[in-house]
């Protein structure tokens, strides 16, 4: 049961495998899921940040465990997760609760839909709490050339 769980959060993460090779010029096309951050909430002082869908973007690939962060958010001053990079990540499924383990620490718990990602901190394999955040993704997927 836990590895249904995992395959289907790692399904709703990434696409792989889905190729088409319908243009002229011979290149395979792929299409690829990216998870754009549209609102960080909670913590401490009670933050509620919106942000534009191209700001900050989360590319999970789930057959090397890397997490590619791309974050152009300027203002140091605002919640917004992590720097841009490469990370490694698991997911640690505890009964049928399911959390992102982001360079071997525990950053929430996540509920992934066909658009939506959540990922709650204030839900952890440990228990709850209240002064974590919250952070909100929209799903985008786009049909990409692969060399």
């Amino acid at each position: 049961m836990k590895h249904f769980i995992l395959i289907t959060f790692l399904s709703f993460i990434t696409l792989t495998n889905c190729s088409i090779n319908n243009n002229d010029d011979g290149k395979q096309q792929v299409y690829k899921t990216y998870w754009h951050l549209t609102n960080v909430s909670g913590g401490i002082a009670g933050v509620d940040n919106d942000f534009d869908l191209d700001k900050i973007i989360w590319s999970f690939d789930n057959t090397t465990g890397k997490l590619t962060i791309n974050n152009t958010n300027t203002d140091d001053t605002i919640e917004d997760g992590f720097d841009s990079g490469v990370y490694n990540y698991t997911v640690t499924i505890v009964e049928s609760d399911e959390f992102l383990v982001i360079e071997s620490n525990e950053f929430g718990n996540v509920v992934a839909t066909e658009t939506q990602l959540i990922i709650d901190q204030n839900i952890t394999t440990s228990g709850t709490g209240t002064d974590g955040f919250v952070y909100t993704f929209k799903r985008v997927v786009i049909l990409e050339d692969v060399e």
